[in-house]
């Protein structure tokens, strides 16, 4: 029998390529500790009327892409398709609002849908996500897209751009739906399978097509921007003044409506043009109605997510972004005291912050000396049975090769120090 294989659509994420996930969950942390957004954690499934009520069941993720599945209750759960649904639900049933003010929040975690695997496109994938919830203010539409410029810019991309949309309000798109299925009805023949089936159902949905035909035709269709009411107006230019203030560069793109039925007004995405038909890496946008219509208050919100597998995929692309993953410290041992004795060093020395890895092979210096090369650490520790007994150990930086003896208290007593000229002996690492 042949070895088993990670089911279509997964992957495995090897320790070579965790060392970019672990750089952007540590940049994300720090930027969003520092923007005064809190982590929340949700589980990975909810109950399938969560997203058929909140993403809108005339939408691809709800009627193609979920994964659902009754349990031994009969009860239908859906493994989550994204994060939002999940958030609000959380916000409304552990009753945040009653805290007052604004909650802003922010995830990241594993998401599920039914795809064609492709680059950068999995049928489980992961996201990170925040959401602000509790203000109309446009001032909170432009908290989330200057944060996800920043973003982007701490991992080294900068090559993005920011395309911006109003979809307006409720009542605004039912003004709009009459006029763009007017203009579309006459090309129904000619509109893809999808785009025919999208025409009565939801119909916006055909603007951001992606079959070359469809869009064509859309490039003629009636903008959304000129049925917005004058408060939406309003907003979308105030949203607009905000990012010039702020230096963000933006187009305004009317054929952006985003996938997902909650949203209103405010619509973006962050696309990157290396990554080909798969372009937009971070998407979001306004959801004044989800809270209201998932069983909580009226309340506005605004948020985004980002895809992990795009951005950990720009980042390997771009030279710049190199990482290695070396520890500071390689530890060579021969003889069963000496090699005793290197498990307590290493453990005294991660204590004091420094990593360690130890050769378990027993094998000669010489090779052991070739892995520590390898291991990209700026230097070895070589314990043979004369330090074991005499409780030395020897120093080998491996750049300079450059060699010392210390005894084993003064290599304790220097941890810092050495610490410092480690971290000195290092090449930056850059992003």
């Amino acid at each position: 029998m042949g070895f088993i294989q990670a089911s279509r659509g997964t992957r495995d994420i090897l320790p070579d390529e965790v060392v970019y996930w672990q750089q952007v969950e540590k940049i994300a942390r720090d930027l969003l500790h520092n923007a005064a957004y809190r982590e929340l954690r949700t589980p990975i499934f909810e109950q399938t009327d969560l997203f058929e009520r909140g993403i809108g069941e005339a939408t691809d993720v709800v009627g193609k892409e979920m994964y659902s599945f009754l349990d031994r209750g009969d009860r239908s759960l859906t493994l989550r398709p994204e994060g939002t649904a999940g958030a609000v639900r959380a916000y409304i049933e552990h009753k945040l609002h009653a805290q007052g003010g604004v909650q802003r929040l922010w995830y990241t975690g594993p998401m599920f849908r039914y795809e064609r695997p492709q680059a950068g496109r999995q049928r489980q994938f992961h996201q990170l996500g925040v959401e602000v919830i509790g203000s109309a203010d446009p001032r909170a539409d432009a908290e989330v897209i200057v944060l996800a410029s920043d973003f982007l810019k701490a991992v080294g991309i900068h090559d993005w751009m920011l395309s911006l949309n109003s979809v307006g309000t409720k009542a605004d798109r039912l003004h709009y739906r009459e006029a763009l299925v007017a203009y579309l009805q006459p090309f129904a023949e000619e509109l893809d399978a999808d785009s025919r089936d999208r025409l009565n159902r939801n119909p916006l949905r055909i603007l951001d097509s992606k079959d070359e035909k469809t869009a064509a035709i859309a490039k003629g269709a009636p903008s959304i921007l000129d049925y917005l009411s004058e408060a939406s107006q309003a907003h979308f230019e105030r949203v607009q003044d905000l990012l010039q203030r702020l230096k963000i560069p933006f187009v305004i793109n009317p054929c952006l409506v985003r996938g997902l039925d909650y949203y209103t007004h405010t619509a973006f995405e962050f696309q990157i043009d290396t990554l080909g038909a798969q372009s937009t890496v971070c998407g979001g946008g306004r959801y004044d109605g989800l809270i209201s219509e998932l069983g909580g208050p009226e309340t506005p919100a605004v948020g985004w997510a980002i895809g992990l597998e795009r951005l950990v995929l720009v980042m390997q692309q771009n030279q710049s972004a190199a990482l290695q993953a070396g520890v500071d410290i390689y530890c060579a041992a021969r003889g069963d005291e000496a090699e005793a004795q290197s498990l307590e060093i290493a453990q005294r020395l991660r204590q004091v912050g420094l990593s360690v890895e130890i050769d378990l092979s027993g094998s000669a210096f010489g090779k052991q000396l070739k892995r520590a090369d390898r291991s990209g650490a700026a230097l070895s520790l070589i314990i043979g049975e004369e330090e074991a007994t005499n409780h030395t150990v020897q120093i080998k930086w491996l750049t300079s090769g450059e060699q010392i003896t210390l005894s084993q208290s003064e290599l304790f007593d220097q941890a810092v120090l050495l610490q410092e000229k480690i971290m000195l002996s290092k090449p930056a690492k850059k992003i």
